[in-house]
């Protein structure tokens, strides 16, 4: 089972630069977008084959999520289901036989942390939906998460400590959300491995220079560790500022 997660920074601009391309190519069986930025009926994708399955944020021209899946969910809900969370488009759920597809495009703390007090609460929310969703069955969650875990998944960990999405208390609610029973895909296949990001600014040639950050995940519950068979990380993939990653798992 092939799963593909990709912020597009605004979906109908990223159809203009190949996003057809790389869905036709790869043929995912469930393909997740973040950051569509757009409201219903702004764009008639054609996706034979494909179920689609979106949610819009209020604001218009922001946020965004949508799910693409061959095979048909048992359920769909969107949201977490709390009202101060549910504006902005951020989460959707599909249930699956064998296991929920979560994906998510985690608010970012914003410039001097406008937003870090609000993203504290919203990480432990989504934990907690995580976790009552895995005493079920297992999860399968994806998406830009806007946080870089470790030094290793960002270029310039000094100069960007205390950064939106590099600091402390971002990086401890992930780790907190791994220790509550799930897992890194690209990191348990790759530990070590370096260099590898999933977005670079626009500024300052950073995707040239490949000055950027690990911010873009599956994230599994640990019962499915036996069926993950590899964590990729498309680099070479244009269209926006993040590229797309991918998760293969046994059915």
């Amino acid at each position: 089972m092939k799963l593909i997660s990709w912020n597009v920074n605004g979906l109908r601009a990223c159809v203009k630069k190949g996003f057809m391309d790389f869905f036709n190519e790869i043929s995912a069986d469930i393909f997740c977008i973040q950051e569509s930025k757009l409201q219903e009926g702004q764009i008639d994708l054609e996706l034979p084959g494909y179920k689609q399955y979106w949610n819009y944020a209020e604001k218009k021209g922001y946020s965004g999520t949508a799910i693409f899946t061959k095979v048909e969910p048992l359920n769909v809900t969107y949201g977490l289901g709390i009202e101060e969370h549910d504006h902005e488009g951020r989460v959707i759920t599909l249930e699956f036989e064998k296991f929920f597809m979560v994906t998510v495009y985690t608010p970012n703390s914003k410039q001097e942390l406008l937003r870090l007090d609000y993203r504290m609460e919203w990480e432990d929310a989504f934990r907690e939906y995580l976790v009552e969703l895995d005493k079920k069955k297992p999860v399968v969650v994806c998406g830009d998460m806007n946080v870089a875990h470790k030094e290793i998944d960002l270029k310039n960990p000094k100069t960007n400590h205390r950064n939106a999405g590099f600091t402390d208390e971002e990086r401890e609610k992930f780790t907190t959300l791994l220790e509550s029973g799930f897992t890194d895909t690209f990191r348990y296949f790759y530990p070590e491995l370096e260099s590898v990001y999933s977005w670079w600014s626009y500024r300052f040639k950073a995707r040239e220079k490949n000055a950027g950050w690990r911010i873009d995940y599956f994230v599994t519950s640990e019962s499915l560790n036996d069926k993950l068979k590899d964590a990729k990380i498309h680099t070479d993939i244009m269209g926006s500022d993040h590229c797309p990653v991918e998760l293969d798992m046994e059915e």
